[in-house]
């Protein structure tokens, strides 16, 4: 389905009846990237939003636009769209960003939180000005050698090594994902959502009250050791390390995270 927030076009899936979910993808992602785990949560209204410059929904042309606080802004918008009042919230790597900023600026609004290989941000103005130049130079290289070049690139990237050995369907699944996006959407979308622009979350982590589960890959290091300081903060939170898995768990090892999400979100209940 498609629906105008705030003046940009979105497209949004929805799956099945119960508690809602909603999920949100990471940089190159879109909605398709979570329909293989609808099956898995058949007792879920499931809620998936391509973002800004992302899959079906809108590219605008200027970077601010896709600003975190307005990504946080338009979420909100939807689900007041949709009737939802409160909502379960899943994000991955960027979309985990997005997810704890919504979580940061709309509390009432999350029930609980799902944080898989994510980040609240860089902590000093260095860290920062540092990230904010390297997503421009790269922003101007997708601009300059178009998407397919960037993919090329994109999935040779440390982060993403574990996925070589994912079967042939899915990776050219991934790939295909990747390919449908426009220069303008990914380079505006680091422009404006990068790491290097957003506020850090850090020192608002302990003004979270919902229960929030931390999930990272074995053999993703970096995210690993931000997860574990981020449990440090959060009064109210779980942090579990999959055996085996890198960044992207939910496509390395779709049933065991689809069971760890399902086990967390029904925690508490009878």
């Amino acid at each position: 389905m498609t629906m105008m927030v705030n003046g940009v076009c979105y497209h949004a899936e929805q799956y099945g009846e119960g508690e809602p979910l909603l999920l949100l993808h990471g940089f190159t992602g879109s909605a398709d990237t979570w329909r293989p785990l609808a099956p898995f949560w058949p007792d879920f209204r499931v809620m998936a939003v391509d973002l800004l410059g992302h899959g079906r929904t809108e590219a605008p042309k200027d970077a601010r636009r896709y600003r975190i606080e307005h990504a946080a802004a338009d979420l909100a918008a939807l689900l007041d769209e949709w009737g939802v009042e409160q909502v379960n919230v899943l994000g991955y790597s960027m979309g985990g960003r997005l997810a704890l900023a919504f979580a940061v600026w709309h509390p009432r609004r999350v029930r609980r939180l799902v944080l898989e290989s994510s980040s609240p941000g860089l902590e000093t103005e260095e860290e920062r000005r540092a990230r904010r130049e390297a997503d421009e130079a790269l922003a101007r290289k997708i601009e300059t050698e178009g998407v397919r070049a960037f993919v090329d690139d994109w999935e040779k990237i440390p982060l993403f090594a574990t996925q070589q050995t994912l079967p042939d369907p899915v990776r050219a699944a991934i790939r295909r994902e990747r390919l449908r996006h426009t220069a303008t959407g990914l380079a505006n979308s680091l422009r404006g959502m990068g790491t290097g622009v957003q506020p850090s979350f850090w020192e608002r982590l302990g003004e979270l009250a919902m229960p929030v589960l931390l999930v990272c890959g074995e053999r993703d290091e970096k995210f690993c050791r931000i997860a574990a300081q981020m449990h440090e903060r959060l009064p109210n939170s779980e942090l579990i390390c999959v055996k085996g898995a890198g960044h992207a768990i939910h496509v390395e090892q779709p049933g065991i995270f689809a069971k760890i999400v399902s086990e967390f979100m029904t925690k508490g209940e009878v």
